[in-house]
């Protein structure tokens, strides 16, 4: 039945994804108050242009129940051209300032929208990497895609209307009181009906948009981690399996709307009939006081008038409001980032010394389950280790904590004595850089792609990084050089391509310790092994640390450590290690093969 609400949505299964948390109201309400304290001054100046637009509009209601008034007096001079020449005059006063309204409200509104994506991404990229790491794309995209999209109607129209409309509202009831005093309380006959209506309506309207917008991101989430896993989808056979679980998502989604849509439905009747039973009670309450003589036919005729006035704004307070109620959870999954503290660190901790070192370390995504088991390992400074092992062993979770992303679940993990997950982010992006298979081009040129590493960095130090990674032929073949524009609506780059300008920004880095997850996967295996070479050269006395799956990486590598279930099974050289005749001697034997 559309007027039973669906199931609870369960984001947990059968997803994988940990979803970013939403905003408490408390979080919401500080953020709105913050937002209207940055704009008070353009705030302030929208309600007073408000005010001028609404006393304007009273003008009309007055003269003419003043006319009615004067003609059922028996008057014969009723000064009808300077009645005439106030209308017009507090006509084009209202509609100097409805404008003012309409553009301040709506400049107010996309500055507030600016300030909401603003402070939502300089939010998120402080967060704790693994937190976003373990969020997934989807849940991710739809906060910035969707989310945004419908607050950015809410905070140029919702914000500002609904201010307009409760103002509005209350200096029509402030002008009934003054005009018609006698008339007010027949406005307050319809309360009770528009109580009723809006608690039963805004008592499941919340949970309902909060579950509609739960369930997109669910949709979304399955899409996006189908497409990004295409592959294996196909290699396992999953297909039928992600399709059941995008139909299921699609299905929770649309019941959603459905019931959100049906409430809606119910709540509009609701109005209508307070608009009718308003001006019906201020009509029928007005006949009898006018028969009674408490009050005259002119003031009747502004009371209705200012009771009729009345539908607009309360149609838009509860327009604007019902729009609210899905912004308010788009807002609320936006500022959600702000319930996760991020990892201040100890700002006084530093490494005194190079070398990286794990003791007993266990970790793993959820509770409960470690995909890491007391593992041990110690690097020398200027070491190059390669991780190797089968898929799913652990090699990129390892490379992760030895990069600092992950803090271990017990054990620790230090460089120069210090722990990694004590210090501050900044302080361990200094020391430690990550390189995997994903890569990113941003819009801009290919100068700002590189000096994301290096702000200041010159255009020959631009250039040697290219070199460094075999990068500068293509690049001085580019129309522009460094000033091309990359990225959506420019040059489209190859990955391989994206992949080596990954590396160029690592070498303008210039971090001591690396860790590469798949960094040349890209590259077909005769490019990426020149690549390497050319590499090798350029970090030179860092410590690399290289998740190997190509075992040529590990034959050049001073220390191979071989992960096996969670474990480190093997560690040696490649010379120990094929000698020994154990798991990497298979391994190698096989690649040769």
């Amino acid at each position: 039945m559309i007027g039973v609400p669906p199931p609870a949505f369960d984001p947990a299964a059968p997803t994988t994804a940990n979803t970013l948390p939403v905003g408490a109201p408390a979080t919401v309400r500080a953020y709105v108050a913050e937002l209207l304290r940055r704009h008070r001054r353009a705030f302030l100046l929208l309600l007073l242009v408000n005010t001028v637009a609404t006393v304007a509009s009273m003008v009309g209601p007055w003269l003419l129940g003043d006319v009615v008034e004067r003609l059922s007096d028996g008057a014969r001079e009723l000064h009808l051209g300077i009645v005439a020449t106030l209308f017009v005059s507090a006509l084009v006063v209202q509609a100097a300032f409805v404008r003012q309204v309409r553009l301040r409200g709506a400049m107010l509104g996309e500055r507030m929208l600016a300030d909401l994506r603003e402070d939502f991404l300089v939010r998120s990229v402080r967060l704790p990497p693994g937190v976003l790491e373990r969020a997934g794309t989807g849940d991710l995209l739809s906060r910035i895609t969707t989310d945004i999209d419908r607050l950015g109607n809410a905070m140029r129209e919702a914000v500002p209307q609904l201010t307009i409309g409760v103002l509005w509202a209350a200096l029509l009831l402030g002008g009934l009181v003054v005009m018609a005093p006698p008339l007010a309380p027949a406005v307050l006959i319809a309360v009770p009906l528009l109580v009723v209506g809006c608690r039963w309506y805004f008592k499941r309207a919340p949970s309902g948009y909060r579950s509609e917008a739960a369930g997109y991101a669910a949709v979304a989430a399955a899409l996006a981690e189908t497409v990004d896993a295409g592959r294996t989808v196909e290699a396992h056979r999953l297909g039928d399996r992600r399709i059941e679980l995008s139909k299921l998502r699609i299905r929770q989604w649309t019941a959603w709307e459905r019931y959100t849509m049906w409430l809606r439905s119910v709540l509009f009747p609701v109005i209508n009939l307070v608009h009718v039973t308003v001006l019906g009670s201020v009509l029928m309450l007005g006949g009898v006081f006018v028969l009674h003589g408490w009050i005259g036919v002119g003031q009747l005729t502004t009371g209705a008038l200012l009771a009729q006035m009345l539908v607009d704004p309360v149609n838009l307070i509860l327009r604007w409001y019902d729009e609210l109620q899905v912004a308010q959870v788009s807002l609320a999954r936006l500022v959600g980032v702000r319930d996760i503290e991020p990892d201040a660190g100890e700002t006084g901790l530093a490494p005194d010394g190079r070398d990286v070192l794990a003791e007993g370390v266990h970790f793993g995504y959820r509770e409960g389950v470690d995909v890491l088991r007391k593992v041990s390992l110690e690097v020398a400074p200027g070491t190059r280790l390669a991780l190797v092992g089968p898929s799913g062993a652990g090699k990129s979770t390892l490379g992760r904590l030895l990069a600092g992303i992950y803090a271990p679940r017990d054990g620790r993990i230090t460089l120069g004595g210090a722990e990694l997950s004590r210090m501050t982010a900044e302080r361990v992006r200094s020391h430690v850089a990550l390189v995997n298979q994903e890569h990113h081009v941003f819009v801009g040129s290919l100068r700002d792609n590189l000096r994301l590493a290096r702000t200041g960095a010159e255009d020959d130090e631009l250039w040697a990084a290219l070199g460094s990674v075999d990068a500068d032929g293509w690049a001085r073949a580019l129309d522009q050089g460094l000033d091309t524009e990359v990225g959506s609506g420019g040059v489209a780059l190859t990955p391989a391509q994206a992949q080596q300008i990954a590396l160029a920004r690592l070498v303008l880095a210039d971090p001591h310790t690396l860790v590469l997850d798949e960094a040349t996967s890209l590259l077909d295996p005769r490019a990426a092994r020149h690549l390497e070479r050319s590499l090798a050269r350029v970090l030179d006395g860092r410590t690399v640390v290289a998740i190997a799956h190509r075992l040529h990486t590990a034959h050049d590598a001073d220390l191979i450590a071989v992960v096996e279930n969670g474990r480190i099974s093997e560690l040696g050289s490649h010379t120990e290690l094929v000698g020994a005749d154990g798991a990497y001697a298979a391994l190698w034997r096989s690649w040769h093969g």
